[in-house]
């Protein structure tokens, strides 16, 4: 747990001789985990852990931004490699809240997004406004929420509500989803249930000296 974990002696000092587990390039700065059930994912360093946080991760409103498009499309798989890290998500084949509703406004609403006219000289149509989803309920009591996918500064109005998707439809959307764009990470991601999960994650990145074992 993030909780237990964090307070360790010398635990930046360990974390800092990572490497990031999602670019795996740049050194680990931070243990990223996940806030709805509390469990470390993996250490990773600072511009992956900004990129992969919603906007106001801990109000109930996301302003969608243009970086999912890397996160859900991409490098899909890394990213969801790296959230099913989290044993709450893994087991529940599903995204923690924030998340998740990014996905269902990003993925699952994107047909349903008002376009208008490129600018002249250009083809196609643009989507229009800024997306934003926002639910009710709370992160510890997520089966429980609806989500509300909208479009802010729309010309046909300031804020027009696309969809509103209960939580439990969203997760099994984000199911199917999983299955048909990353079968081996649904596969990995395991059934919903604790059966069969390691009884201890090994490291991201391969420690020969033996310290990083007290870490995962």
């Amino acid at each position: 747990m993030y909780s237990v974990l964090s307070r360790k002696p010398d635990i930046s000092r360990k974390v800092a001789g990572w490497t990031c587990a999602i670019c795996r390039t740049a050194p680990a700065a931070v243990l990223d985990h996940c806030h709805e059930h509390g469990y470390v994912r993996a250490p990773v360093c600072h511009s992956c852990n900004t990129q992969e946080r919603p906007d106001h991760l801990y109000s109930n409103d996301i302003r969608v931004a243009n970086h999912y498009t890397r996160l859900f499309h991409t490098h899909t798989a890394d990213w969801l490699r790296h959230w099913h890290r989290c044993p709450g998500c893994r087991t529940r084949t599903t995204l923690p809240l924030p998340h998740l509703a990014a996905w269902t406004a990003h993925i699952a609403c994107r047909s349903l997004r008002p376009t208008h006219r490129a600018p002249s000289g250009s083809r196609g149509r643009k989507p229009c406004g800024a997306l934003r989803v926002s639910w009710t309920g709370s992160h510890n009591a997520p089966g429980s929420c609806l989500l509300t996918v909208a479009v802010d500064l729309c010309p046909s109005g300031e804020h027009r509500v696309l969809a509103q998707v209960p939580y439990r439809e969203a997760a099994e959307r984000f199911r199917t989803w999983l299955a048909e764009t990353a079968p081996a990470v649904a596969a990995e991601a395991g059934p919903d249930r604790l059966d069969g999960l390691p009884a201890r994650f090994r490291p991201v990145i391969a420690d020969t000296s033996g310290e990083g074992l007290a870490l995962f």
